[in-house]
Formats: structure tokens, sequence, C-alpha cells
């Protein structure tokens, strides 16, 4: 059974999209922890990013750096952060969250509410520079 991450690639579910190639996909989280708050996923479903092909986990890790590098020039920030934990979907999956400390990055606190047109405003942006 399809993962919602590969609903979401494939169209079949609505996304805030920043960016898209052949091999992988890049979307707003819709329970983001700082604007901007991005998922970088491959389109091939697995569980477990380290058990993508070498190639695929290569490639996937080189698609999120150029967003990264795009999301840092559409959202103020020092850094991009990365975290890879992948429990909460079955499908490989990094998180990059711009961050100017590194308590920016709490999972577990109280996450953004955020209106569709900002969101929207955002993954546009985030667009625009890719």
């Amino acid at each position: 059974m399809p993962t919602i991450f590969s609903k979401i690639a494939a169209g079949e579910i609505p996304s805030y999209k920043v960016a898209e190639d052949e091999r992988y996909f890049a979307f707003l989280d819709i329970n983001p922890v700082a604007e901007g708050h991005t998922l970088v996923i491959p389109k091939h479903e697995e569980d477990y990013i380290f058990n993508l092909s070498d190639d695929d986990y290569a490639g996937l890790q080189l698609f999120a750096k150029r967003v990264a590098e795009a999301l840092r020039k559409a959202v103020p920030c020092k850094r991009i952060g990365v975290a890879v934990m992948g429990l909460e979907v079955p499908h490989a999956h990094i998180h990059l969250v711009p961050i100017n400390k590194e308590s920016d990055m709490n999972f577990f606190g109280e996450k953004l509410k955020l209106s569709p047109e900002r969101m929207q405003q955002i993954a546009e942006s985030i667009a625009k520079e890719m």
C-alpha cells in the first residue's frame, strides 16, 4: 500500500511542492517546527533511509543539498538544520529546517500554525530559488 508521501509525490494528495525531479520530491511539512520546514523524499518507496541503494542515497542527499541552498536564500536563517528520524511515516525522508540556534529544531515542541496562503508563499519563494 502506498505511503502518504508516495501519494503526495504522485499528486494524489495536495502539497506545497518546493522541488521535484524524476527521482526525488521536496515539499513543506504541514506541521512545521519553523517556517520553511521542508521534507525531501525519494519517489521510490523505501521505509528506512539506509536501505536505499548507494546511488539513491547519494542522489537524495545531493537533491536535499540543492533544496537546502534554495531554502536558505528564501527563508532568512543562519543555517539549514538536517534531521533523519523516519518513524512517523514509513517512507525515507530528510527534514530540512531553517535555524538560527540549535533549539529551533525541537520536533517535540509546539508546531507552527501557518495559513494555507503563507505556506503557498513560502513554497513559491523556495521554488523560485531552485
